[in-house]
């Protein structure tokens, strides 16, 4: 048995979700989904991503059969879908759609309940579990508990929804395009909230999209399918975006990989450039970084036009920065370089356009190296 035929298996005896060579023809001749075979690790946000028609939706619907199969096996937690009852299973795994699908004449609150009411839970518990989750998704229950969908802006409903979908805590969540009716700014929020909340949880998650940053940004393991449903490329955002396994994978990622691999980053100690040390020999603070990287050009004029007047100090970036909070302060500082601190507030380098280069170019050499 070799160490990769090691590493399969314990892949698979820890998914939740598996898919057996599953594949869904439509009367007509249309294959949705080619012959997947794929596992969802317990824990882990895997996002399903590729063009219009590449079988997404289709893969995702039949986790919950509200899509049958014409062919193979979708197990969750080992157990054939196909052979349980599809209102229980519904129940016990939580669903959220573009367009959320509150129920217009029920308060938050009523809509949260929902699957609670329905599998039995007492008033307390349910109400207990209302406002915890309320409060996890960041809508005060004091404040939203009592109004109706139609009183929430569309991030606000998004956000019932996804407290809907997590209130009996299934094990596992099914997101089909769910920030995808949110305004960009508003999308961003939700999707960074929606991270650290399932990192809190830990709830295994299969979320669809066809944003590729979207992809980058929430995935532990990318699945780009191919039309036809064809998983073209499975592996991690670094991954995906290094090493386009295919040409679907290239033009889905598109020429902005790097700008993509910057989110992905992180600053390191090798990257950055030296720190010119203070009178005594000893390193500083960031407020003793050299004087190029406090002020502007010498003799320039400060904020009130005085010549030599020395700028503001440049905010310094941690130790362990990604790359474009790194590359967001190199843009908002007077000066060419920027200091880094470590945990304690020393400084520990230099940040310079050529350290972020220098940075993307050790990710990308180190992704390429563990790539299969």
């Amino acid at each position: 048995m070799t160490a990769g035929t090691v590493v399969a298996m314990d892949a698979a005896a820890d998914a939740v979700i598996s898919f057996r060579g599953v594949r869904k023809e439509y009367p007509d001749g249309t294959v949705a989904v080619h012959d997947l075979d794929l596992d969802v690790r317990r824990g882990e946000l895997l996002v399903l991503v590729g063009p219009s028609g590449c079988g997404k939706s289709t893969t995702l619907r039949m986790v919950n059969r509200l899509v049958e199969p014409t062919a193979g096996q979708v197990l969750l937690a080992g157990a054939d879908v196909a052979s349980q009852d599809p209102v229980r299973l519904r129940r016990g795994i939580g669903y959220v759609i573009q367009h959320v699908g509150l129920f217009p004449h029920r308060t938050v609150a009523q809509n949260v309940a929902t699957v609670p009411g329905l599998v039995g839970w007492d008033r307390a518990r349910t109400r207990a579990r209302v406002h915890e989750l309320l409060d996890l998704v960041g809508l005060s229950p004091d404040t939203y508990a009592a109004r109706y969908p139609h009183e929430l802006s569309g991030g606000e409903r998004q956000r019932v929804g996804v407290a809907r979908a997590l209130a009996t805590d299934p094990p596992v969540l099914l997101m089909d395009e769910p920030f995808g009716a949110v305004d960009p700014a508003g999308r961003r929020r939700l999707q960074t909230e929606f991270g650290r909340i399932q990192r809190e949880l830990g709830t295994t998650v299969i979320l669809v999209t066809h944003d590729i940053d979207e992809a980058v940004l929430l995935g532990d393991r990318i699945a780009v399918l191919a039309p036809g449903g064809r998983l073209d490329q499975l592996a991690e955002p670094l991954s995906i975006l290094a090493r386009p396994a295919t040409d679907v994978v290239a033009e889905l990622v598109g020429e902005g990989r790097a700008v993509r691999m910057l989110a992905l980053t992180q600053l390191q100690l090798a990257d950055l450039d030296p720190v010119a040390l203070p009178a005594g020999g000893r390193p500083g603070t960031a407020t003793d970084a050299p004087a190029d990287a406090k002020a502007g050009p010498a003799g320039s004029a400060g904020p009130a036009g005085s010549p030599g007047r020395s700028a503001a100090p440049v905010a310094a970036v941690p130790l362990g920065a990604s790359l474009d909070v790194a590359l967001s302060a190199l843009a908002a500082s007077p000066s060419p370089a920027v200091p880094v601190t470590d945990a304690s507030g020393a400084v520990v380098g230099m940040l310079t356009p050529d350290v972020v280069h220098r940075a993307l170019r050790r990710t990308t050499a180190e992704t390429l190296a563990t790539s299969p």
